[in-house]
């Protein structure tokens, strides 16, 4: 047989018999790298390690230290999970399984939904599948007899898959007496999966469509190593301690209702003062940089929201109303009063940049399966601005936005990633003004150094952007500011200033936020501080404690001077044991307990504790006032 060449990542080649695969590459490397592979990459394409070799290709050993290694270990773990399932429950038909970012899932038609103990079951079938360590093997076969194939086996949805596909063959991955339709790669041996959790169970329908069959969902998740697994399982558990909808309850800061709609968030005191805290906080920052508050209106005119392009590629999210016989659209976005601001009047070079800045509250329709406590509702607040500038301040606005954010992110102690969204295939404008756009953003980002990502098709409709992703104290990510360069929307509602050569030009818009939805930028702040606030953020500052009622007119008169001087605090007067009320001060998680006994009384002091326990030393209201405001000081 004829000899072939392949080349190796670093630059060497090596030389095989024709038909070699890459496991026979792995092993004329070494015994070791035979053992670890469990995948290859031939001439940048993911492959099993039985693929074959050709003359001249460009070859990688995919191991478990690889960065591609994960992804295929948790689609490997899907098809066990669906081998384990068809045989515990052989009437079950088997449709999709993909890898996802946190695991997996498979989604199986069943007459009767899956139950906790099943899922027990299922898990342990898995364990011993993998224990044999059955070999996985690939296949290809024309359309037709994979149809026939999964026809005989009586799996229904394979065939639908295999007629969406349209190809004249498909591949199918076997281990033991299991079967799936499936691209690939896989690991070579069911062995090689070693550490897997199943999460959860859910309803989801065939293709996303309700009108489909409702099917059942299996959560799972796997990692290389049992270690990695245990630690991925740690940081669900607290990510439940730490659940918003949770802590949102038990501190009494908001609540959803069914008789008021799904989606719809109702603020109660404390969640009302924390969201107040935060946008005071939002304004002054806003204030400090050159932005003008303004306020647009809640309805606009539907002819708007086509003249912008709203009504063709943003309808489905928006809701519409009917005033005098004309129709209107509720705004999902605030940038086109702050267009008609900008037209009110003539504009000269030397007024711009305008940066108009809004507390928008919105309205945008999603669906009712998407929605998740204040992650995702229908009615939310943006911290919305619009800079109109000269094609010529570009470069500095946008640098001006992403250090705001830095400089917001570094108060709130948030690390964050940043990625570059191109242009999606629904969207309005020349490719000329996209270029210009895309490349504004891009500049932008290297001069500031940071690594950032591309993220190909996932720009708004009206131009490109620059998505922020903060990552909270559990290593999650959460989209908050977002910065968007957009040379289409002036045009299309013939915005101009006059240049200092006297003739009209088009402005370009930069749309922003900081935080982006407060509803949600507030979720995250919750499960990322477990709802122990910092003291500037705290709804409630502190709290005062009376011993007996002895104390409570003392306590009254120690409220009253305190809520004078700005602080935010509740009198806990009830006549209870001081352990009880300290007790349920640390479950609201108060940050300050002022303790009030004969003492203080006598002396005409409050005897702070901290929610930790750690008591200070007693000391007047005044210099409580000072503490606290010195503690609060970088932020007001």
């Amino acid at each position: 047989m004829a000899d072939i060449h392949v080349t190796l990542p670093d630059g060497s080649s090596r030389v095989l018999t024709e038909g070699a695969t890459v496991a026979d590459l792995a092993a004329s490397i070494g015994a070791g790298l035979a053992k670890a592979a469990i995948a290859g990459k031939i001439d940048g394409v993911l492959v099993d390690v039985a693929a074959g070799l050709h003359e001249g290709a460009r070859v990688e050993i995919i191991t478990e230290k690889s960065p591609e290694a994960l992804e295929i270990i948790r689609h490997s773990t899907s098809h066990l999970m669906a081998q384990a399932v068809k045989e515990l429950f052989p009437a079950a038909k088997v449709t999709i399984g993909p890898a996802i970012e946190s695991g997996f899932y498979y989604d199986f038609d069943v007459e009767q939904p899956f139950t906790p103990e099943d899922i027990e079951r299922i898990e342990a079938k898995m364990a011993e599948l993998a224990k044999a360590d059955t070999k996985v093997e690939r296949s290809v076969l024309t359309s037709a007899e994979a149809i026939k194939k999964f026809e005989e086996m009586g799996e229904p949805y394979k065939k639908e898959l295999i007629e969406g596909i349209g190809a004249e063959t498909v591949s199918i991955y076997t281990q033991g007496s299991f079967a799936d339709l499936c691209r690939g790669p896989h690991v070579p041996s069911t062995g090689r999966i070693k550490a897997f959790k199943l999460l959860s169970i859910a309803g989801a329908y065939w293709r996303g469509d309700e009108k489909n069959r409702m099917l059942q969902r299996i959560y799972g998740t796997a990692f290389i190593d049992k270690k990695e697994l245990e630690a991925y399982l740690h940081r669900l558990e607290e990510a439940k301690r730490r659940d918003h909808r949770k802590l949102g309850k038990e501190l009494d800061l908001f609540s959803f209702s069914d008789e008021v709609g799904a989606g719809f968030a109702i603020w109660h005191p404390k969640g009302a003062m924390l969201r107040t805290v935060l946008e005071d906080f939002e304004r002054r920052e806003h204030l400090r940089r050159g932005y003008d508050i303004v306020v647009g209106p809640q309805i606009l005119k539907t002819d708007l929201w086509q003249r912008s392009g709203h009504y063709e590629n943003y309808r489905e999210n928006m809701y519409f109303t009917e005033v005098d016989e004309q129709s209107f659209g509720v705004k999902p976005m605030n940038c086109l009063a702050h267009m008609m601001i900008y037209k009110s009047q003539l504009r000269s070079y030397r007024d711009l940049p305008l940066r108009y800045f809004e507390l928008g509250t919105v309205h945008r329709h999603e669906r009712a399966g998407v929605l998740h406590g204040l992650m995702r509702v229908r009615c939310f607040t943006q911290d919305d601005a619009h800079i109109l500038c000269t094609p010529e301040q570009l470069d500095a606005e946008i640098k001006g936005v992403l250090t705001f954010v830095s400089d917001v992110m570094g108060i709130m102690g948030f690390e964050y990633e940043m990625e570059l969204s191109t242009r999606p295939e629904k969207s309005i404008g020349d490719d000329a003004s996209w270029e210009l756009a895309t490349n504004a953003l891009t500049a932008a980002l290297e001069d500031t150094g940071r690594p950032y990502e591309i993220n190909e098709g996932d720009g708004a409709f009206y131009g490109p952007k620059i998505d922020i992703k903060l990552r909270d104290c559990l290593d999650r990510r959460w989209q908050c500011a977002t910065i968007q360069c957009d040379f289409t929307l002036p045009e299309r509602f013939d915005l101009h200033y006059i240049a200092s050569d006297g003739e009209k030009k088009r402005p370009v818009m930069v749309h922003r936020v900081i935080l982006g939805s407060i509803e949600r930028f507030i979720g995250v702040l919750i499960e990322h501080y477990a709802g122990s606030f910092p003291l500037w953020l705290s709804p409630v500052q502190a709290v005062i404690l009376t011993v007996t009622d002895s104390q409570i007119s003392y306590g009254q008169q120690v409220l009253a001077e305190l809520r004078a001087a700005g602080i935010r605090v509740q009198g806990d007067f009830r006549n209870e044991k001081l352990s009880f009320k300290i007790r349920e001060a640390q479950l609201q998680k108060v940050p300050y307990m002022l303790v009030i006994g004969d003492k203080e009384v006598e002396q005409g002091t409050v005897t702070p504790r901290y929610r930790d326990g750690k008591n200070l030393v007693p000391m007047k209201c005044a210099e409580f006032v000072a503490f606290v405001e010195q503690e609060c000081k970088l932020f007001k």
